[in-house]
């Protein structure tokens, strides 16, 4: 059985943050793909989202993981009002000079649903970041 269709495409989900949530633009991330329950997004690599070092900073991957949960959440509902309510990152390993893609997969869905995030180096590699996290998603009047 094939998967069902994405409740919101690419181009909404822009739109969406441009008119809700302009803080995101600040990260400049890149929404590659939504799907109904997932969602590809990536940081494109920035002097500004790297710490001492070199190394990206934990919270430009927790914004990313966190973005890429809610484009997943949209793309399993449509609820746009969805909230995090929890949000656990477990860092790997150090993060290797360019961007940063996130895969993103919603398990649950009901009044609070729940997913997982994999933040891997754009170029290939192990895994820098994981993600988990629950969201509540407010009854639509």
């Amino acid at each position: 059985m094939p998967d069902p269709a994405p409740k919101t495409t690419v181009a909404d989900f822009k739109r969406l943050l441009e008119g809700h949530h302009p803080f995101a633009a600040i990260l400049e991330i890149d929404i590659l793909e939504i799907g109904h329950g997932t969602a590809t997004l990536k940081l494109p690599e920035r002097s500004e989202h790297q710490r001492l070092g070199g190394t990206i900073a934990g919270p430009m991957l927790m914004g990313l993981a966190d973005l890429a949960l809610y484009a997943a959440i949209v793309g399993a509902t449509g609820n746009a009002e969805a909230v995090t309510a929890s949000l656990t990152m477990n860092f790997l390993r150090k993060t290797p000079p360019g961007g940063v893609l996130a895969h993103a997969r919603i398990l649950k869905t009901g009044r609070m649903a729940a997913g997982e995030v994999l933040l891997v180096p754009a170029a290939g590699g192990e895994p820098v970041a994981q993600a988990i996290s629950t969201w509540s998603l407010p009854r639509r009047s």
